[in-house]
């Protein structure tokens, strides 16, 4: 009886149905503004160089970011009805500030990519070839637009700053300047940004490299494999520094968290250092871990820079004031150990691309180097949705950050009525994107085509497609790009 009440649980429900939802939205937004920046930067080299091969690619990856940013708009309008529906308490005290902020993401990027959306997916050949640039141009900047409002909501969620608290509790902006840019903002918008170019970068390598296995499109698939190489050769890195920054700043906002993380329970001796934690199963009623594998001070140094630098361990606050340690603990894991195979795979790539060897069909090395960038494909998807439970979770119990608990902003619903919501949900999603999604994998799988003639060019002349056969890679073989 009482499991069946735990089951019912409408606090416990609801954060499942927004996890559940954020979950599917989050990894097709992710991927549109990646795939958006790479649909302008394919045109860009289309108009300079007149180069078929770069149309043939605009076109194709138009249609897969067309698909995924449908899938990605009606995901994210479910998503925001919840706040209404599961959470309309937190709606009450702090919709005074996530209001407007979402508003400003709907009257800004929402508008900018509507507008020249149309543009961008029916244009070609019916605008001059500047305006459909521009348009192309105007959806990436709309899907980064985006991206500074949804992140600056969160982050003030995260890292509440620019407010004052009415006698009941209610949220009134005391200073937009002070709630957009709260203290965790730059950190946390530098991060998702080049988390979503990445995982577009590593679907681009990974489906270069399939073409190249296969034996098919292997003009297009060496093409986008080296941008591929070089465009990860310097955010994967970027990266790894913005992280670190990152997790500076959580240790000085958010210390809790930063203590999931790394399941640290207790401070040693004074001098002792932080360990770094490889392994282990955190217990949370004994408070301790089991199974651990952990190496000495190096903890100190990654977490503070300093060999024997000191974080605020589990055990400083009240059970009731942690958020669950293991999924915390575990996803930060996940996307550091993919992050790593990331950066190794990335400059590994480079060095054989510079030693001629990359695409060598003789070499060990290379056909090593294009299988993983084939078992990488959606490991992008993997570490952008494990490091979003991290900072999910890791902020419990807590949905404003040491100000408005979780458990008191769920709307008073009937854990029945979730429950049903929960399933339609899932029954939905699984027939709606999984017909999107097989589309997808039949469009990847078909790859680039040769697109009909160019539009009149400036001067009056046409210029013809050429056969995928006849084109060549050289003006991004060599250091010298050709223009």
């Amino acid at each position: 009886m009482e499991s069946s009440v735990a089951l019912l649980d409408p606090l416990l429900l609801s954060r499942i149905q927004f996890g559940f939802v954020i979950t599917c939205h989050i990894l097709f937004p992710a991927f549109t503004i990646g795939l958006a920046s790479w649909l302008a930067f394919l045109e860009w080299r289309w108009l300079r160089t007149r180069d078929g091969l770069w149309r043939d690619l605009y076109f194709f990856w138009l249609k897969i970011f067309a698909v995924s940013f449908g899938m990605g708009v009606v995901s994210g309008i479910v998503m925001s009805f919840q706040f209404g529906t599961n959470w309309s308490v937190l709606s009450e005290k702090a919709g005074n500030i996530l209001g407007p902020l979402l508003s400003y993401e709907v009257l800004t990027a929402f508008f900018l990519e509507a507008t020249f959306l149309g543009v961008m997916l029916f244009g070609w050949k019916r605008v001059p070839e500047r305006l459909h640039f521009l348009a192309t141009c105007m959806v990436a900047l709309g899907t980064l637009i985006s991206t500074f409002w949804i992140i600056a909501a969160n982050s003030w969620m995260q890292t509440p700053a620019g407010y004052t608290l009415t006698a009941d509790g209610v949220f009134e902006p005391a200073s937009w300047w002070a709630i957009i840019f709260n203290p965790s903002f730059p950190y946390r918008l530098s991060h998702m940004v080049l988390a979503a170019f990445i995982t577009t970068c590593f679907v681009i390598g990974g489906v270069s490299a399939g073409y190249l296995r296969r034996g098919v499109h292997r003009e297009a698939g060496m093409r986008m494999l080296k941008l591929a190489v070089a465009f990860a050769a310097i955010t994967v890195p970027l990266q790894v520094l913005v992280g670190d920054l990152h997790g500076l700043n959580v240790g000085e906002h958010q210390p809790t968290k930063l203590a999931a993380m790394e399941a640290h329970w207790e401070a040693g001796a004074p001098g002792e250092g932080v360990p770094l934690v490889l392994f282990a199963v955190p217990n949370a009623d004994a408070e301790r871990n089991d199974y651990e594998i952990a190496i000495p001070r190096l903890g100190s140094l990654i977490l503070t820079h300093s060999l024997d630098g000191e974080i605020q361990p589990l055990k400083a606050v009240p059970p009731s004031e942690r958020p669950p340690v293991a999924p915390v603990f575990f996803g930060f894991r996940v996307m550091v150990g993919l992050g790593v195979a990331m950066l190794l795979l990335a400059l590994g790539s480079a060095l054989a691309w510079w030693r001629g060897r990359l695409f060598d069909a003789g070499s060990a090395l290379g056909q090593g180097l294009i299988r993983g960038w084939r078992w990488m494909t959606f490991s992008g998807f993997v570490a952008l949705v494990a490091g979003w439970y991290v900072v999910e979770i890791g902020r419990q119990p807590y949905v404003v950050y040491g100000l408005l608990r979780t458990a008191d902003a769920v709307s008073a619903v009937d854990g029945r009525s979730v429950l049903f919501s929960l399933l339609v949900f899932a029954v939905v999603y699984l027939v709606v994107f999984g017909a999107g999604l097989w589309y997808l994998v039949k469009l990847v799988r078909k790859g680039p085509q040769p697109h009909e003639p160019a539009p009149d060019t400036e001067a009056g002349e046409k210029t013809p497609a050429r056969p995928l056969s006849l084109m060549d890679d050289t003006d991004i073989a060599s250091p010298g790009v050709r223009s």
